[in-house]
């Protein structure tokens, strides 16, 4: 192949994205494919455009593959970390590459490091360096070799590459090495992007390995009473590599890959959506008063004091405002999807988050006092939202066409309930029990089917697996009869295999419309323990941890036929409820 029609990226087209990893480290993320290639990464932040976009059919990789088309893939994370091992098993023994975000993260500056190391032969790899921000439209230019690393420019940002001093530069920008480790020995690779002028000195490798592995170490919690510890500590693990220094949790490392193939549903899901932090923070709260809970508590409270009724459903982590969705013209896309950048939530009002952020609150304050007067103002302000939007039609759980869902009401209930146990004053307390049973009777009169189970909406008398949550979170008691035949009517209505649906589209098999959703099959686990049924809920959790591949990364859906991962990846609230249905599970459920 000529220089002048040389593109790094088509020589690492997409995977399934169950091969995938995650590199992380607060800031932005990255995913490391099986033959060792960056095929995503945005910089500096997790909103910015994307210096590596293959994945989604850009142009940009990073990759570090065993030179010969004989190897097969495997690898892990080290434990508590999200510090990955690729390990590649040859025809002549064991190459591996370490490979972590430097964390945690600097908001202006990614270090990315990695790591070659010759196991057991010589290990002979092949690099490949092609940095192009924008999407891909920016290739690298001003590239200049110094004695301790290579500089130059992608676009807006400034980059610095060391360990790679003997790459060849070529026509097109890219560098390639051809390297060679000695057996038992190990080389280092460290690339640098900012917004900014990089001075000094390359980062250190050695020191910034060893700051990366303390910080996870300070970061995870032992979680040794957990039902599955190790899974447990990764999902915290992921949570923790999707939280910036801001408290903000962006919904997921990426954007744009499909749901389901040419039907349409493609998602930039790189912001704060401010219902998936209240599910991360109520997990957390689980298990102890773990740093992901507070970071919760601080972000939402903020979004509360600053816009009040006028709450967004998703912001970015800074707190701004999530752009327009708009589509990328001139990138292919994930095979069966579309690439879109912003997201149309940012027009979406959604009741029930306002009854998320009270239920975050209360598992703040009444499980590990940890709530400060600033969060009681802005509990305060959510109370007096609900109070005056309860009415309003709103986007929902599934963010559709606005409507007056029950299960944003039922949340309401619940976040006011919890609330007012929590330490509110006595007549605080009092108004706000009341206020709940006035929208639990509102979505009686218009929301329960003639079988007493809970329906969707006013005119929509179908199932619905989000109806599950709110008696889990205490809007009615477990006995209740409602709640009661819900579950039953969930489990009759929206199950195949062992997984649930959110709920049915149409007269087809569940299946054919759209993946099982892998956070309603803990929400399942954890509504069925509720009832004493755990070794039911147990069954629930093993089936739905499982629906992953090597890396231990869940996404939103789960192709139960062909057993595939579906939509953006990794997707925090399914990591969030694995998290705590294991910490739930682990004892009876009046110990909660």
């Amino acid at each position: 192949m000529s220089d002048d029609n040389y593109d790094a990226a088509s020589q690492f087209p997409p995977h399934v994205l169950r091969e995938y990893a995650l590199l992380a480290d607060g800031e932005r993320g990255a995913l490391v494919g099986p033959r060792g290639d960056i095929a995503w990464m945005c910089a500096p932040r997790w909103h910015s455009d994307a210096v590596f976009s293959a994945l989604i059919g850009g142009s940009g990789c990073y990759a570090v593959t065993p030179v010969g088309p004989r190897f097969v893939w495997g690898g892990y994370y080290e434990d508590g970390s999200l510090i990955w091992r690729s390990r590649w098993i040859t025809t002549d023994g064991v190459i591996e590459c370490r490979e972590a975000l430097a964390y945690p993260g600097d908001p202006g500056a990614v270090v990315l490091l990695r790591r070659v190391e010759a196991v057991d032969i010589p290990a002979r790899v092949r690099v490949i360096l092609d940095a192009r921000a924008g999407f891909g439209r920016h290739k690298m230019t001003r590239l200049h070799r110094g004695t301790a690393a290579w500089t130059g420019r992608t676009g807006p940002l400034y980059l610095r590459w060391s360990g790679g001093q003997a790459a060849a530069a070529r026509a097109d920008g890219s560098l390639e090495l051809a390297l060679a480790v000695e057996p038992g020995g190990r080389h280092d690779l460290v690339l640098e992007l900012s917004d900014q002028p990089l001075s000094g000195e390359p980062a250190d490798p050695a020191l910034a390995w060893e700051a990366t592995e303390t910080a996870w170490a300070r970061t995870l919690p032992s979680l040794q009473a957990s039902l599955a510890t190790r899974d447990s500590r990764h999902s915290y693990a992921v949570l923790a590599g999707l939280t910036s220094s801001g408290g903000g949790m962006v919904a997921a490392a990426t954007m744009s890959l499909p749901e389901r193939a040419e039907a349409g549903r493609n998602y930039d899901y790189r912001y704060v959506w401010i219902r998936d932090q209240c599910y991360t923070g109520q997990a957390v709260a689980a298990d102890g008063p773990h740093r992901l809970l507070d970071d919760a508590v601080a972000f939402v409270a903020s979004r509360l004091l600053d816009d009040g009724a006028q709450l967004k459903p998703a912001y970015t982590v800074t707190g701004g405002a999530v752009p327009d969705e708009h589509t990328l013209p001139g990138l292919a896309g994930y095979p069966g999807g579309a690439d879109k950048v912003g997201n149309w939530v940012n027009k979406q009002f959604q009741l029930d988050a306002l009854g998320e952020a009270l239920l975050l609150f209360a598992a703040a304050a009444a499980r590990h006092d940890h709530l400060d007067t600033w969060h009681w103002r802005a509990a305060e302000t959510a109370v007096a939202a609900i109070k005056a939007r309860q009415g309003d039609p709103d986007a929902g759980v599934w963010e559709l066409h606005d409507q007056r869902w029950a299960h944003s009401r039922l949340t309401c209930v619940a976040g006011l309930r919890a609330i007012a146990a929590a330490g509110a004053a006595t007549r605080q307390a009092g108004e706000w029990e009341a206020l709940a049973d006035t929208i639990l009777a509102d979505a009686a009169r218009d929301c329960l089917y003639p079988t007493g189970r809970w329906q969707r909406a006013a005119g929509d008398e179908r199932t619905d697996a989000a109806l599950l949550l709110p008696a889990v979170r205490g809007a009615t008691p477990a006995d209740d009869p409602r709640a009661m035949a819900t579950l039953h009517a969930v489990g009759q209505d929206l199950v195949r295999d062992g997984y649930l649906y959110r709920f049915r589209h149409d007269q087809r098999p569940l299946h054919e419309a759209e993946g099982a959703f892998v956070m309603c099959g803990f929400v399942m686990a954890l509504a069925l323990h509720q009832q004493g049924r755990t070794s039911e809920a147990v069954g629930w959790f093993e089936r739905n941890r499982a629906a992953c591949g090597p890396p231990a990364l869940l996404t939103e859906e789960f192709d139960v036929i062909q057993r595939q991962l579906r939509g953006n990846i990794p997707q925090a609230f399914v990591h969030a409820l694995l998290f705590e249905s294991a910490a739930r599970l682990a004892r009876p459920w009046e110990q909660r």
